[in-house]
């Protein structure tokens, strides 16, 4: 029988046989980017159950350029291809390009899929750039449904545009309402830094900074730009609260300032926290500078376990030997995490049995 293609493997992500379906996630995973436009092309002409699986593996692989094409899909009349772009979406959030984020505000104009983008939108960090660009639009239903997702996100960013958009009548007072907003949370987390960088005693200054992260963590996400800015700050422990807030609330928006921080800070508290944070985020972009950080006493740990967070396990798969080693670590914590992730790339691996499948293929063919 000769063999098939990579064009063909990859249009069985719904294929009935189970291992057909096992080859091709397989094939897909390892294929990584190179692979998508190959998925797109079939989802775009495949039968709902293909759609579905397609949109779910283009989460998995994670690259920017599926974005269009699934908010594309997410137009189309199937309920269950909607719902399971959505979801593709939503666990992509951190890696939308804002081409597509852009995609996804035109559709608040189609009033069936408004309540589904909305919720995407807030947890798209890109999103803010075309939602300002709405606040222009010749719809005043557009720019209106803009204005009210800008007020629900209060990201800062915005500020700008909401203060042009006050010449709008139409837009006016929810505006003037989110620029109060906007305001009054700046200025409650510089009151808060401000009363942390106060206390003087180093015997107080860790009980004071746990007391900041208390009031700020509550905030959530309009905190993570400013947030981001006190990373800079000169006090060690206003960027040790801050690296702290930020992994605690696990916006991705934080992931490259807390790598910068992890690399270049010379206060190894703020290193710690900063690693932390990157394991409650749970991002793959951290992995090789996480690595990295293994043999660095203070880190060790901390940045095992924040690797055994990692979301993306096959992000983990290039430094399996380092984790074999590990797992007769002496020291406990370590030994138990990198267990747990030799486990987890071993459950992975195990779906991914070429051999398996090649003789399946020679009983089936």
């Amino acid at each position: 029988m000769p063999k098939e293609t990579i064009e063909v493997i990859v249009t069985e992500l719904d294929h009935e046989e189970d291992w057909r379906r096992m080859r091709a996630t397989a094939t897909c995973l390892k294929g990584g980017p190179n692979v998508v436009a190959l998925v797109i092309e079939a989802m775009k002409t495949g039968a709902p159950d293909y759609q579905v699986e397609a949109a779910r593996m283009l989460a998995r692989i994670r690259d920017p350029q599926a974005g269009v094409p699934l908010v594309e899909l997410m137009q189309g009349e199937n309920e269950s291809v909607r719902e399971a772009v959505v979801d593709s979406l939503e666990q992509m959030a951190g890696i939308v390009n804002e081409e597509t984020a852009a995609a996804l505000v035109e559709l608040l104009k189609h009033e069936t899929l408004r309540p589904s983008v909305a919720k995407l939108l807030g947890v798209i960090p890109t999103s803010i750039g075309p939602l300002t660009v709405m606040l222009k639009d010749p719809d005043e239903e557009a720019r209106v449904n803009a204005a009210r997702i800008l007020d629900h996100l209060l990201d800062p960013r915005s500020a700008d545009a909401l203060v042009d958009a006050m010449g709008d009548p139409a837009l006016c007072d929810l505006t003037i309402g989110t620029l109060k907003k906007l305001s009054a949370i700046r200025d409650r987390i510089d009151e808060v830094m401000d009363e942390l960088r106060d206390v003087e005693e180093s015997e107080l200054r860790e009980g004071a900074r746990q007391e900041a992260v208390h009031k700020l963590h509550p905030i959530g996400r309009p905190s993570v730009e400013i947030l981001i800015e006190y990373l800079e700050d000169d006090d060690w422990v206003v960027r040790e609260a801050a690296a702290d807030v930020l992994g605690k609330i696990g916006d991705v928006r934080a992931v490259e300032p807390l790598i910068d921080r992890l690399k270049r800070d010379k206060d190894t508290g703020v290193k710690e926290l900063a690693t932390k944070g990157l394991g409650l985020i749970g991002d793959a972009r951290p992995v090789p500078l996480l690595i990295d950080m293994i043999p660095i006493k203070p880190l060790r740990v901390l940045a095992v376990e924040a690797l055994e967070k990692i979301k993306d396990v096959e992000a983990l798969r290039p430094y399996a030997e380092v984790f074999k080693k590990m797992k007769n670590d002496r020291d406990g914590l370590v030994s138990y995490n990198s267990g747990v992730i030799i486990d987890k790339l071993e459950a992975a691996a195990a779906q991914m049995d070429e051999t398996q499948w090649a003789e399946k293929e020679q009983v089936n063919g």
